[in-house]
C-alpha cells in the first residue's frame, strides 16, 4: 500500500506569488492612475483627460506590470 500521506506541490515557488502579487499591485496602480478627468457635463469638455499621468504615466505603469508579472511566471525557482 501506498502512504496516505502526500505532500500538496504548488505549480510555483513562494517567491513566484510574492512577485507575482506585486505585478498585480502594479496594474491596478497603472489602472487607478488612467481613472478621472471625466466632465459632468456633456456639452463641456474637460482638458484634464489628456494630462501627462493619464496619457503617458498610466500606460507605462500597466505596462510594467505585465511585465512583472510575465517574469513571474516564467521565472524557473530550481534554476538559481
Amino acid at each position: 500500500m501506498k502512504n496516505k500521506e502526500q505532500k500538496q506541490e504548488f505549480l510555483f515557488e513562494k517567491t513566484n506569488y510574492i512577485i507575482l502579487l506585486i505585478g498585480i499591485a502594479v496594474i491596478t496602480l497603472g489602472f487607478i492612475l488612467m481613472s478621472g478627468g471625466g466632465s459632468d457635463d456633456p456639452n463641456v469638455f474637460n482638458e484634464e483627460i489628456f494630462n501627462f499621468r493619464r496619457i503617458r504615466l498610466a500606460p507605462t505603469t500597466v505596462l510594467i506590470g505585465f511585465g512583472i508579472t510575465i517574469y513571474a511566471i516564467l521565472k524557473n525557482p530550481k534554476k538559481q
